[in-house]
C-alpha cells in the first residue's frame, strides 16, 4: 500500500526516509521538497507529482509524509503518520521535533521495519511495538548457547493475535460491573397528512466494564437472521411461536470495535470479545426497516390573508403508558414578520421566538400513549415583501428512556472468567430524536 515514508524538516531536508517498494524513483523525495515544501504549496494534504501521490502532514517541526504510486486508502495512510507520532513520542519521552528524531535514527528505523511490512500496516500499538523493541536495546532472537530465546515466541503471539487493548493481570475489581447502554437517534421525514417519506435508525451499543482479568463476554440480540436460524434449528411450533412473541430485527448495516471476534460472528451472529477496561462503543448500526415512531404528529395551519395565521398542533405518543419521554422540544416555524402570538397548550408550555421566526412547544415529561394539542394564533406585521411563505417543516426533539424505535433487544450477555466471580450487568436503552421533521 505505502511505498515509502518520509521525515522532512520546514528546510525541506530528508531525517529519515524509509523505502518498501522499489516503484519509487530516487529523485521522488527531491521533487517533493522543491514544489511543496520549497515552493510553500502545503495547502493540500494530498499531491500527485510524476505519478506518485504525497500525503502529508505536519507536526512541530516535521513533515511526516508517506508515497505511493498505487491506488491506496488515504484515510488509513493519515492514520498511520498520526500513529507514528503517538509511537515515536512515547518512546523517546519526549516531543516529537527533528532533535529527538536525529537523536534517535537507529530506533526509528527499527520502528518502521515493525511497524510496516512491504508497504502494509502491522504492529501500530505502543504495547505490542515494546513487546519487539525495546528501549536502547534490540532483541537477540538466540542465545549464545544457540537455543531460541523465548522472548521470540512472545513476539510471535503478539503478532498472530494479541490483545493490545487490555493486559493481563492490570485490572482488579472488588464489584465486578458492566454497563450496556442501547443508545439511538431516529430520523423521520413526516408529510403534512401523516405519511411516512422516510424513517431510519442510527444506534450504537456504548459499554462501560470493571471487570477483573482476562475475561471473555458473549452478546446477544434480537437478529432476524439468528433468530430465523434458530427457528430452523428447532422446527417446532413453540419456535415458531417464540419467533411470533420476539419479532427479529433486521440490520442493515453494523460496524464492530476491533476487539469483536469476527469470524464468529459471520459464523454464528455471536458477538464475542474480551473488552477494553472503561467505556468504550462496541457496535454501531443502522436500521431501515419497521422503525417505530415515537411521536406522530398532526399539524393543521390556516393563513388568513397577510394578517394572521392559525396553528392546531397534535402530538400522539406511541409508545407504551408505563414509558415517559424527557425534554420533549417541538420548534414550528412562522413568517418572518409574525409580530405577536396568542398561545394555549394542554401540556408545557410555548412562546413565540421572534429571532427564530418560530413558536417554541415545550414539555418536560410526556406520559406514553398521550395526546396533547397546541392552539396558536399569529398576528403578522404589515409587510412590503409580497413573497409568500415558504412553510420550513416542525422539528421535535425528545428523549424516550427505555425504548427503542428499532425493537433492538439485548437477549444475553454473558460474561467468563477462570477465577469464576460473579458479575453484575446493567442493560438502559435510550431513543433520541435525530432528524426528526413533519412537512406543513
Amino acid at each position: 500500500m505505502i511505498s515509502g515514508v518520509l521525515l522532512i524538516n520546514l528546510k525541506g531536508d530528508i531525517i529519515i526516509q524509509r523505502f518498501y517498494r522499489d516503484d519509487i524513483p530516487p529523485t521522488a523525495p527531491e521533487a517533493f521538497r522543491q514544489q511543496i515544501i520549497a515552493g510553500k504549496r502545503t495547502e493540500l494534504p494530498i499531491v500527485n507529482i510524476d505519478g506518485a501521490s504525497f500525503m502529508y502532514t505536519r507536526h512541530n517541526d516535521v513533515y511526516i509524509v508517506t508515497v505511493t504510486r498505487l491506488n491506496a486508502n488515504p484515510m488509513l495512510a493519515f492514520q498511520l503518520m498520526f500513529t507514528m507520532v503517538d509511537v515515536f513520542t512515547a518512546y523517546f519521552d519526549t516531543k516529537f521535533t527533528e532533535d529527538s528524531l536525529r537523536n534517535n535514527f537507529v530506533l526509528i528505523y527499527e520502528l518502521l521495519d515493525e511497524m510496516m511490512d512491504f508497504g502494509y500496516p502491522q504492529l501500530t500499538t505502543v504495547n505490542h511495538l515494546k513487546g519487539a523493541i525495546s528501549l536502547g536495546s534490540v532483541k537477540a532472537g538466540y542465545l549464545d548457547e544457540g537455543k531460541r530465546d523465548t522472548r521470540v515466541d512472545k513476539i510471535t503471539s503478539f503478532i498472530t493475535g494479541g490483545v493490545d487493548w487490555r493486559e493481563p493481570g492490570k485490572h482488579v475489581y472488588k464489584k465486578n460491573e458492566v454497563f450496556m447502554d442501547v443508545l439511538e437517534a431516529v430520523n423521520v421525514l413526516m408529510s403534512a397528512d401523516g405519511t411516512v417519506l422516510r424513517a431510519d435508525v442510527s444506534g450504537k451499543i456504548v459499554m462501560q466494564t470493571y471487570l477483573t482479568g482476562m475475561p471473555e463476554c458473549k452478546f446477544g440480540m434480537n437478529d432476524k437472521l439468528l433468530m430465523d436460524k434458530e427457528v430452523e434449528r428447532r422446527n417446532n411450533a413453540a419456535a415458531q411461536r417464540n419467533r411470533a412473541a420476539n419479532t427479529g430485527v433486521a440490520i442493515d448495516d453494523v460496524t464492530f470495535h476491533r476487539c469483536v471476534q469476527l469470524t464468529q460472528f459471520d459464523q454464528d451472529r455471536t458477538i464475542s470479545f474480551i473488552p477494553p477496561d472503561g467505556e468504550f462503543t462496541l457496535m454501531k448500526y443502522r436500521i431501515t426497516q419497521v422503525v417505530a415512531l415515537p411521536f406522530s404528529v398532526s399539524p393543521t395551519v390556516i393563513v388568513h390573508g397577510r394578517t394572521r395565521v392559525e396553528f392546531k398542533i397534535t402530538i400522539k405518543a406511541n409508545f407504551d403508558a408505563n414509558l415517559a419521554a424527557a425534554n420533549v422540544k417541538m420548534i414550528i416555524p412562522v413568517p418572518t414578520n409574525a409580530a405577536s402570538a396568542q398561545l394555549s397548550v394542554t401540556a408545557g408550555s410555548a412562546k413565540l421566538k421572534s429571532a427564530d421566526n418560530c413558536l417554541q412547544w415545550k414539555i418536560q415529561r410526556f406520559d406514553g400513549n398521550r395526546v396533547h394539542t397546541l392552539r396558536a394564533e399569529v398576528t403578522l406585521a404589515a409587510s412590503v415583501n409580497d413573497k409568500p411563505w415558504v412553510r420550513p417543516p416542525i422539528n421535535l426533539e425528545f428523549q424516550v428512556p427505555m425504548f427503542t424505535a428499532s425493537g433492538l433487544r439485548v437477549r444475553y450477555l454473558r460474561v467468563t472468567e477462570r477465577s469464576g466471580y460473579d458479575t453484575t450487568k446493567w442493560v438502559r436503552y435510550l431513543t433520541r430524536a435525530g432528524s426528526y421533521s413533519i412537512r406543513i
